[in-house]
């Protein structure tokens, strides 16, 4: 198995955390319009069918599978974003019951079965240290289909895009799923930075608590 990937990945992760260090205010505006480009894409191209189907009898041919691709972006693109920003819903009566070193311990195993979670999901091979049998990941799939190099099922490059390239038809399907391991990555380096945030005390829990409860108990008569 070649391990090129797994070194850029690292090499990918250092430049975020080195730009965060540096930039933290445009870095957070950059992770926040990525997203807000993916889901505005959905909104317009979903809309956009609606009326080229129903008004003009035509469509794009390829509107399903980016709609699901743009979504699945979404999804794995929101799940570090949600941990940066204590963002992700979760029970917390157990840590609300709990004094509060107990509670520090089980938010500390949370983040740290949310960093096993992520790195097995990028790369289950690690497990075989433990004599587990398994084999598999984001990276392996990610680089079977860079190998392979096949095309998505209905999305294709632009004409322009093709022809000064020399490039086939049909989008590479590594390119699309590049945010498979990119996005796992992520939550782990964020689960990693969560778990120093609680170590440090700075902040109490991985999901979100009552802070919306709190803010509006402060502010309850402001307005009347």
């Amino acid at each position: 198995m070649a391990y090129w990937p797994h070194l850029y990945l690292l090499l990918f992760i250092l430049v975020i955390w080195r730009l965060e260090k540096r930039y933290p205010v445009a870095m957070a505006r950059v992770e926040e319009n990525l997203m807000l480009i993916v889901i505005s894409a959905i909104m317009f191209v979903s809309f956009g069918q609606v009326i080229a189907r129903y008004a003009f009898n035509t469509g794009w041919h390829a509107a399903l599978e980016f709609t699901t691709i743009a979504f699945s972006w979404l999804i794995l693109l929101g799940m570090s974003y949600g941990i940066k920003t204590r963002l992700h819903l979760g029970v917390d009566i157990v840590l609300n019951a709990v004094p509060t070193p107990f509670k520090k311990l089980l938010s500390l195993f949370a983040a740290v079965a949310t960093f096993l979670y992520g790195a097995i999901l990028l790369d289950s091979t690690w497990l075989t240290l433990l004599n587990i049998d398994v084999r598999g990941g984001a990276i392996e799939y990610w680089s079977k289909m860079y190998k392979i190099g096949i095309g998505s099922d209905e999305l294709r490059y632009p004409e322009f895009f093709r022809e000064f390239f020399d490039l086939k038809p049909r989008v590479h399907r590594w390119l699309v799923l590049l945010i498979l391991p990119l996005s796992l990555a992520l939550l782990c380096y964020r689960a990693l930075q969560a778990f120093i945030a609680i170590y440090k005390g700075e902040r109490s829990m991985l999901i979100s608590g009552h802070e919306a409860e709190d803010l509006l108990e402060e502010n309850k008569n402001a307005v009347k």
